[in-house]
C-alpha cells in the first residue's frame, strides 16, 4: 500500500494527505530503503532521459560528432526552453545534419514563464526548439544519423533506434526488454513502465565508476545542471545547491529519481496520485533523511521542501509539507 508521504495543512489542520512510494537501492539492486512498495509499476516519464542518452556515447555517437559536455547534458534534461538550451540542442541537429522541423515531439510554449514572455512580446512563436523533450529526440536523432537510420518514424515503436533504447533500459534496470510496458509519452515516442525498484537501480548505476560512458555522462550532466531542468526548477537548483554529489531528474506524473554519486546509491520516488505539488518536499525530505543536505544546504533549497499556501488575499494560510521516515 502507499504510505502517507505529504501533508497538506491550513491552520492547525490536515486537509489532505498524498500517499505514495520510495524506494533506494545499490547498483546490484540490494534494496536499503523503502516506504510503500518497491514493485509499485511506474512509468518513466521523463526519468528515463539519462537512459535514453547513454547510447549517444556507448555508440560512439557522441565522439564521431564531437558533443560537448553541455550538449550531452541536453539531452537529460526536461528542458525550460531558456535560449541557451535552444542553442544547445539546435547545435546538436546542425553536427549531425539534421534540422528544427526533423524534431517530432511537437511544440509548446517555454516551460521558463520569462522565456515566454519575451517571446510573446517579441511576436514570435515557439518552435519544437522549445519543447522540454527537445534534447531527448535530438538525441534519438543522434543515433539514427550515427547508424545510418533514417530520420523518419524515428518516434515509432518499430523504429530501430527505439529498440536500441529499450535495450540500454533494460540493462540498466535489470529488466528484462520483453517485461518492460510500453506507452507513448506526451512528446510521441515510446515510454516504459517497470518495478520502481528498477528505476532506483537504473539510477544507482549511473553513479557508478565502473562504466566509463556512464561516466562521462554523468561528468556532463553534473557540470551542466542548468541543461537538465532550468533555472526555478527543483531538479537544477538541487544540482547547483549539492555539487556533483547528487544528480535529480524529474519525470512526470509525481515520478522522481536521484543518483548519490559518493554513496553509489539510487532513489525512485512515486506520488500515487501524480500530484507535481507534493513532489519537491518528499524529494528534499528524502535527501535529508539520506544524509545528503546539511543545515545551510536545506536553509537554499528550503522554498521546495516546505511550500507556503496563500489564499487570495496574499496571506499564508497553510502550507504542502513532507511528513514521513524512510525504514531500512
Amino acid at each position: 500500500m502507499p504510505e502517507p508521504l505529504v501533508a497538506v495543512t491550513r491552520g492547525d489542520c490536515i486537509e489532505s494527505v498524498h500517499r505514495g512510494h520510495i524506494v533506494v537501492t545499490d547498483e546490484s539492486g540490494v534494496i536499503l530503503f523503502r516506504l510503500g512498495d518497491p514493485s509499485f509499476n511506474l512509468c518513466l516519464r521523463s526519468c528515463a532521459k539519462p537512459l535514453q542518452a547513454l547510447p549517444v556515447i556507448a555508440t560512439g555517437a557522441a565522439d564521431r560528432y564531437r558533443l560537448t559536455p553541455a550538449e550531452l547534458a541536453v539531452m537529460c534534461g526536461s528542458l525550460n526552453g531558456q535560449d541557451f538550451q535552444v542553442a544547445a540542442v539546435r547545435s546538436i541537429l546542425e553536427k549531425i545534419g539534421a534540422g528544427e522541423g526533423h524534431l517530432k515531439c511537437g511544440i509548446h510554449q517555454p516551460s521558463h514563464r520569462q522565456t515566454a514572455q519575451r517571446l510573446k512580446e517579441a511576436g514570435s512563436a515557439a518552435t519544437p526548439l522549445h519543447n522540454n523533450c527537445a534534447g531527448k529526440h535530438a538525441a534519438m536523432l543522434t543515433l539514427c544519423a550515427h547508424h545510418g537510420w533514417p530520420f523518419d518514424e524515428y518516434i515509432s515503436m518499430k523504429h530501430p533506434v527505439q529498440h536500441l533504447v529499450r535495450n540500454a533500459i533494460a540493462s540498466l534496470t535489470g529488466v528484462s526488454a520483453p517485461e518492460i510496458g510500453m506507452g507513448i509519452d506526451g512528446c510521441g515516442v515510446p515510454v516504459f513502465f517497470l518495478p520502481l525498484a528498477g528505476l532506483a537501480r537504473a539510477y544507482a548505476r549511473l553513479a557508478s565508476a565502473a562504466d566509463p560512458h556512464v561516466v562521462r555522462l554523468m561528468n556532463a550532466a553534473l557540470s551542466h545542471p542548468e541543461m537538465i531542468a532550468g533555472d526555478e526548477r527543483v531538479c537544477t537548483d538541487i544540482m547547483r545547491t549539492l555539487k556533483k554529489k547528487v544528480f535529480a531528474k524529474t519525470g512526470a506524473e509525481g515520478g522522481y529519481a536521484l543518483s548519490l554519486m559518493e554513496k553509489g546509491w539510487g532513489v525512485a520516488i512515486k506520488i500515487e496520485d501524480g500530484s507535481n505539488r507534493a513532489l519537491s518536499p518528499v524529494v528534499i525530505e528524502t535527501l535529508s533523511h539520506l544524509g545528503m543536505v546539511t543545515g545551510d544546504e536545506l536553509m537554499r533549497l528550503q522554498p521546495y521542501h516546505r511550500i507556503p499556501l496563500y489564499n487570495h488575499r496574499r496571506e499564508i494560510v497553510g502550507e504542502i509539507s513532507a511528513r514521513f521516515s524512510l525504514a531500512c
